[in-house]
């Protein structure tokens, strides 16, 4: 038997967004993407928790000082994300689609410098009560 623990982190964020590909018609948009590609944007009042997995520092007892994982979330992401305009106030999505797949991608590849190697990160997004996502599987 291990000794690893999960931990986990959750945090809240509220932004905007539109689901869109530029290389189609509008129409095509909103057949694809239906609400979602409104023009005018649309929003969500996102959940996210992080899980890190680890053996337990022998000294401090923790895996990871939860109050420091809080931090580097509000410094990497809800500061970058928080009552944002996903697709026009943020470099990350200013290309790149912002559906929940590839929102909790960016916000992972936010995360995972700032985490000790040794301890195994996921990234689990609600977009909705119902809708949610995660990252690696």
């Amino acid at each position: 038997m291990n000794n690893k623990v999960a931990v986990y982190r959750k945090e809240h964020f509220n932004a905007a967004h539109r689901l869109f590909n530029p290389a189609w018609s509008d129409a095509t948009n909103m057949q694809v993407f239906g609400k979602c590609s409104n023009p005018n944007y649309h929003g969500h009042n996102y959940e996210l928790v992080v899980k890190l997995i680890g053996e337990p520092n022998a000294e401090t007892g923790y895996v990871m000082d939860l109050k420091l994982l809080s931090d580097i979330i509000k410094a990497n992401v809800l500061d970058k994300f928080d009552h944002k305009n996903l697709n026009l106030d943020t470099v990350e999505f200013s290309n790149l689609n912002p559906t929940a797949e590839n929102i909790v991608k960016v916000i992972y590849n936010l995360l995972r410098p700032r985490i000790k190697a040794e301890l195994d990160l996921q990234v689990r997004l609600y977009e909705t009560e119902r809708n949610f996502v995660e990252y690696p599987v």
